[in-house]
């Protein structure tokens, strides 16, 4: 009988072990880790953002210009990227072209979203699973609660310079944005919801009554 005890604490004690190994390593995982596992794991997402421009006022870091809105997408290349405030724009792709929308000039532009994803930071969070094939990532280690890398887009072209991406419980929380200029966006991410359901012909994008329409880059 003791035996038999015995042998049974020791494998309660070895899973007990093996359980403490595995939730460590899950709660060390690195911002990369962390990314990764989410670009893997969600087709498809929603929620809501905030968006703020840094300025660097005589050596004082100042936050403006803040929009906010709303975003879904669905991999690989269909999202809706909803400005609300404070002024109503549109950025809508199904999956082979990029609509632009300005409610106010109620006036679309058009391009082929190979060209306008490309390296962007939309490609990040939109585009396909293959993130290093336009991006050089990394760990850069924990600040604000979040864990975070980094990505650099290869092509030497792209708009951004840099891009930084904080990581939370497994999913993207905030975006920081260096362009070329050294000027950085930063986006806030809010309510996001993995593998919503979604209607087929969600991204399907509609001009509105009147409006004018660009092609870009589209032919004919």
């Amino acid at each position: 009988m003791t035996t038999v005890i015995t042998t049974v604490l020791k494998k309660f004690s070895i899973s007990i072990a093996m359980s403490s190994v595995l939730l460590a390593g899950a709660a060390q995982a690195g911002g990369l880790d962390q990314f990764k596992a989410f670009v893997s794991s969600t087709h498809s997402a929603k929620g809501d953002f905030i968006q703020r421009q840094i300025k660097v006022v005589k050596g004082e870091v100042k936050l403006s210009n803040q929009s906010s809105g709303t975003f879904m997408f669905a991999r690989p290349g269909k999202f809706i990227w909803l400005y609300q405030k404070p002024y109503d724009q549109l950025l809508q792709a199904d999956g082979e072209k990029l609509y632009m929308y300005d409610k106010d000039l109620n006036q679309v532009t058009v391009k082929l979203l190979g060209t306008a994803l490309s390296s962007s930071p939309a490609a990040i969070l939109f585009g396909s699973n293959d993130l290093e094939k336009n991006f050089t990532l990394k760990d850069v280690g924990q600040k604000d609660g979040m864990d975070w890398l980094q990505a650099t887009p290869k092509d030497k072209d792209s708009t951004f310079a840099l891009i930084s991406i904080g990581m939370q419980d497994g999913v993207p929380r905030e975006m920081d944005l260096r362009d070329t200029f050294n000027q950085t966006t930063v986006i806030l991410l809010q309510n996001l919801e993995k593998n919503p359901v979604l209607k087929p012909d969600q991204f399907k994008f509609t001009a509105p009554a009147g409006a004018d329409v660009f092609n870009s880059d589209v032919k004919h």
